[in-house]
This record gives structure tokens, C-alpha cells and sequence, in this order.
């Protein structure tokens, strides 16, 4: 066993180690406790996160396995963050969960940690901080949500939200369905059981070897939730012995391993913002270049919401994410290093696809390309991305022209006004919703349908914005614009009745107007007013990066990476 941090503590003869092992004695732990390796476990519980509901109970699950393996557990708190009861939005304080998880990891005499997380932007913090802090650390997922069941189908959050509100919407569900849809749709403990952030999420900390196989995929409610969080208290004091550090595992092969499975899954367009993030914490730069030829030469693989028919129930039944990489194994870098101790290949090695319904073949996939597309043009310079597997049939490529809304209030007051002027081949456009113009980049690109056009039985357009969308959305949704609007990227000279190409074939976003306009119209742009004068609204608003760079904040990146960020 090396030198632990928790032995400087516990061990030191003079005043400092009196207080220490006084303090920590009266919590009614002993000596021969204080001589055990200190594992933190980092319990996000809230009850404003329905998410991680349950963590409580996971947390004695991990304390059982540390206590068998030899360790001495201590539970500690950082903020949690739910997605639905945040606003204007959870992705405000991704970096500050990061940067709160990170300094309670460096403040303690923590030798090694577990880290539960579950909702959207919880996985995500916990691995920019792992990777800014670099001691032993293992994510324990808290699992999906059991599926929903309504009048016979199984229906699944928040996909099957969208589409039932759509519905409702349009006069074709009542008030009293929709309230007995709402009762049916989340029937569990646990976060989001379609391919959506939360669990897109969990299969990156899987796919890039900090989750132990086997995690992402195992239903919240489901006792294997239990073991497996039993299995990976014991196994962090293996990490501690052998002193395996997360940038030992995260590597830019296993990061490459984990889009490679992103795009395999049909993933959230969220996770390529939290991977440049990840990467920028480990001193590396992740371009929109890479995950497009990623993308490029990835295929589609896995039958899941919002882009195929199955839930996470499923997905676990018929391997998870290990069945899934075992599919891809070819396309894999196998050596790399996982939490177990072991390679890719090793842990690999026994695993089997158990429903070719979930989990197709590389030789007869779903689509010969990866979930998630990067589009370029002058709408785009630094990029936008869509979600190629959810985009309908007849929009992949399409010519129309802009209804702009410049804000989500203007939105909100103009999307159902019946002389709004738009039909189905309109383009609707939302600006300032960015990372600076949002604040924070809220998840409102998925534009509501207007209601006229909903009743004409239009159920997809063309909708483009600079802010984010659901994991758990679909449609053909053009997102994360690159510069935002508020910055002066070119979103934000965009007139009503502007025509827009679009093309999924070629990768294309153009806005077809000359290019002397659209100098002339940037030059008279001015930036917005602030969204805020004090506090961390305004420390994020004046440090935050755009969306090709993470969104995460300038100072919190290595010091070699900073002067790359413009």
C-alpha cells in the first residue's frame, strides 16, 4: 500500500493530529478505524432531485463494500442538480458542482472516492473534477427509471413527454389522459430510461473505464443496483492499492473509446459538450473535427428512444453497454485501462449480445453512421450539431425560410399566435440562448410545433437555435451553434424571411445571403445587456466558453489550454 493521505493525518504526532483523530474518535469511529485507507463517498442526494432519490440507500451499499474490502468510508455532500426543477437551467451550474466536488475531494484527507451521480450534468462535473483532481475515483450510476406503461405500450421520459404534450396540444389527448399519462410515465426511482443525457452519460463513465461493466444500463429499482454498488465500494480499494488514477484511465484513446460509443448509441448531443469539457480538465483539445469523422466511421447500432423503439429496461436485458462495446470491440482502442484493473479486451472478454433486437450487428446496423452529426457553414463557423437518428425522412435536406424569434419569451408569446407567418416549410429560428446569451444554454431547442400548424398535422420542421435540446428529444433540431448570438456569431443577424439551407448529406447549414449583408448587418449588431451584475451569474456569464470549447469556465482549464480558448 503507498502512502496514503489520510496516514499524514491520522498519523501526525504533533497538535494537528491530536485534533484530528479527537475529532474523528468522537464520531465513534477507533483507532485500528483511523489506520484503514479513507474512502470518500460523495452522496448526491436530494430531494430536489428526484434522479438520485434513492441515493441514500445506494450509499450504505458502497459503505458495506468498503468496510469488507478493508477501508474506512465517509460520506460527504456536494450540491446536486435536477434537471427538471432547475432553471433557467442545470447547465448554469455544471462547473460549479464540478469546481464544489473538486475542492471537497482536495480539501479531506480522502485516499480514494466513489462518486454517485445520475442526472444530466451530475456524471459530467464529477468527471471534470476527477480528472482536475487525479486521486483514485470510481462513478457509481444511480440507474434508470423502470419503464413507463400506458394502456399497454411502454413509454418513456422525456421522449414520450414531448409526444403526448404534442398531442394535447393539438386537441387529440384530453386533460384526463394526460394526467393518468403523467402518473404512468415515471413509475421508479432513477433517472431517464430512454437514451437520453442522464443515460448517455452513465455509459461514457462505463465506455471510458470509470464506471465498473455492467453499471450504466442495470434499472435504479432493480437489487442488482444494490450488489453493484456493494461491488464498487470493495473494488475502490483495489484503485487505492494499486493506485490506478483517473488520468491513467482517460486517456485519449478511452475518450475516443467513449464517442465511439456515444455515436453507436444514438447518444445526446449533450454528451459532446461534457466530453470537451472532460478533456479540457486533462489538459486535451477535443474538436468538433474529431467527433464528426467519429461520427463519419461509427455506425448506429443501438434499437433505443428517442431514435429506435426500446428503453433502458431493455438495453439492460440485452447486455448493456459492455454488449454493445463487445459489438463494436473492432472499432475499439482495447488496451485501455479500466477501473478494474484490467483492459477493454480484458473485461470484454466474456460478454455476449443477449437481444439483437436492442443491439444490431456492425455488419446490418441501424445506420451506417454515428447518432450525431456535426454540421458547418456561415451559420455555423465553430460548427452545430444535430441528431441524425431522430431527423425525419423528408427534412434531411430541405431549403426554407427563417421565423425568428430572439428570445424564449418572445417565443413563448408569438409560437401559437394564429397569424404568426409560418407553415411547414418555414425554418424556426431561436437566438440568444447560448451559454452567455441563455444564460447558460438551455435545453429549449426542441421549438414548440405551432399549435395552427399541429392541427394542420405538421409534426416536424426544421428548428434551429444556439441553446441545447433533452437527450431525450427528437425531431430535426439544429443545435449549439457555434459562436452563440450573443456573441455576435452570425445566428444573430438572421431575419424573419431569410432563406436557410440545410443539408444532412453534406453536413451543411448556409444561410443564403449575400455575403456583403451579412458584414454590413454584423456590424451593426450590438451585444446584449448582461443577464446579471453580481454574484456566480455573473462570474459565469464573463467566464464561460462557448459550446465547441466545453462551456466550461476559462480559469478552470490547464494552464497550457488557456491561451487557446478565443
Amino acid at each position: 500500500m503507498p502512502k496514503l493521505k489520510s496516514e499524514k493525518y491520522f498519523n501526525d504526532p504533533d497538535f494537528w493530529g491530536f485534533i484530528h483523530r479527537s475529532f474523528t474518535k468522537s464520531m465513534g469511529y477507533t483507532d485500528q478505524d483511523l489506520k484503514k485507507p479513507l474512502i470518500g463517498i460523495c452522496n448526491t442526494f436530494s430531494e430536489l432531485n428526484k434522479c438520485h432519490s434513492h441515493f441514500n440507500e445506494l450509499v450504505e451499499y458502497v459503505k458495506r463494500g468498503v468496510w469488507q474490502a478493508g477501508g474506512l468510508p465517509m460520506v460527504f455532500p456536494t450540491i446536486s442538480l435536477g434537471e427538471p426543477y432547475i432553471k433557467p437551467t442545470s447547465m448554469l451550474l455544471r462547473n460549479l458542482m464540478a469546481m464544489d466536488t473538486e475542492e471537497m475531494m482536495k480539501a479531506h484527507p480522502i485516499d480514494g472516492v466513489v462518486l454517485l451521480g445520475g442526472c444530466d450534468k451530475t456524471i459530467p462535473a464529477q468527471l471534470m473534477a476527477a480528472a482536475s483532481v487525479n486521486i483514485p475515483a470510481i462513478i457509481l450510476s444511480g440507474g434508470p427509471m423502470l419503464n413507463g406503461k400506458y394502456k399497454g405500450e411502454d413509454i418513456g421520459a422525456c421522449t414520450d413527454c414531448y409526444r403526448f404534450n404534442l398531442e394535447h396540444k393539438a386537441g387529440n389527448i384530453s386533460n384526463e389522459e394526460i394526467s393518468e399519462i403523467e402518473n404512468s410515465m415515471c413509475r421508479s426511482e432513477g433517472h431517464c430510461m430512454v437514451m437520453g443525457t442522464a443515460s448517455t452519460m452513465a455509459s461514457i463513465a462505463e465506455a471510458i473505464g470509470m464506471s465498473l461493466p455492467g453499471c450504466a444500463a442495470i434499472p435504479a429499482p432493480d437489487v442488482r443496483r444494490k450488489h453493484m454498488a456493494e461491488k464498487t465500494g470493495m473494488q475502490i480499494m483495489e484503485v487505492v492499492k494499486k493506485q490506478i488514477l483517473p488520468r491513467d484511465i482517460m486517456t485519449e484513446e478511452a475518450i475516443h473509446n467513449a464517442i465511439k460509443v456515444t455515436m453507436a448509441s444514438g447518444g445526446s448531443t449533450n454528451a459532446l459538450i461534457h466530453l470537451v469539457a472532460i478533456a479540457g480538465r486533462l489538459g486535451m483539445k477535443l474538436s468538433m473535427r474529431t467527433f464528426d469523422e467519429i461520427s463519419s466511421s461509427t455506425p448506429f447500432l443501438l434499437n433505443l428512444k428517442p431514435s429506435g423503439a426500446y428503453l433502458m429496461e431493455e438495453y439492460f436485458e440485452a447486455g448493456g453497454v459492455s454488449a454493445l462495446m463487445k459489438e463494436m470491440e473492432s472499432l475499439l482502442n482495447s488496451n485501455c485501462l479500466t477501473v478494474t484493473g484490467k483492459s477493454v479486451r480484458e473485461n470484454l472478454r466474456n460478454v455476449e449480445v443477449l437481444d439483437r433486437r436492442v443491439i444490431f450487428q456492425m455488419v446490418r446496423p441501424l445506420n451506417r453512421e454515428g447518432g450525431i452529426a456535426v454540421l458547418q457553414g456561415n451559420l455555423a463557423p465553430n460548427g452545430a450539431l444535430i441528431k441524425q437518428s431522430a431527423v425525419s425522412e423528408h427534412l434531411k435536406e430541405h431549403v426554407g425560410k427563417a421565423v425568428v424569434f430572439n428570445s424564449v419569451d418572445d417565443m413563448k408569446h408569438r409560437i401559437d399566435d394564429p397569424d404568426l407567418e409560418v407553415d411547414s416549410e418555414s425554418i424556426l429560428i431561436l437566438k440568444n440562448v447560448g451559454p452567455k446569451g441563455g444564460p447558460g444554454m438551455p435545453e429549449v431547442g426542441q421549438i414548440p410545433i405551432p399549435k395552427k400548424l399541429l392541427q394542420q398535422g405538421v409534426r416536424d420542421m426544421v428548428r434551429i437555435s444556439d441553446g441545447r435540446i433533452s437527450g431525450t428529444s427528437y425531431g430535426t433540431l439544429i443545435v449549439h451553434l457555434s459562436p452563440e448570438a450573443a456573441v455576435g456569431g452570425p445566428l444573430a443577424i438572421v431575419k424573419d424571411g431569410d432563406e436557410i439551407r440545410f443539408s444532412l448529406k453534406h453536413k451543411k447549414l448556409e444561410l443564403l445571403v449575400e455575403e456583403k449583408e451579412i458584414e454590413d448587418r454584423l456590424a451593426q449588431w450590438s451585444e446584449p445587456k448582461p443577464h446579471y451584475d453580481r454574484g456566480y451569474g455573473l462570474l459565469f456569464q464573463k467566464t464561460v466558453l462557448q459550446a465547441d470549447k466545453g462551456c466550461d469556465f476559462d480559469f478552470l482549464l490547464p494552464p497550457e489550454l488557456r491561451d487557446s480558448t478565443d
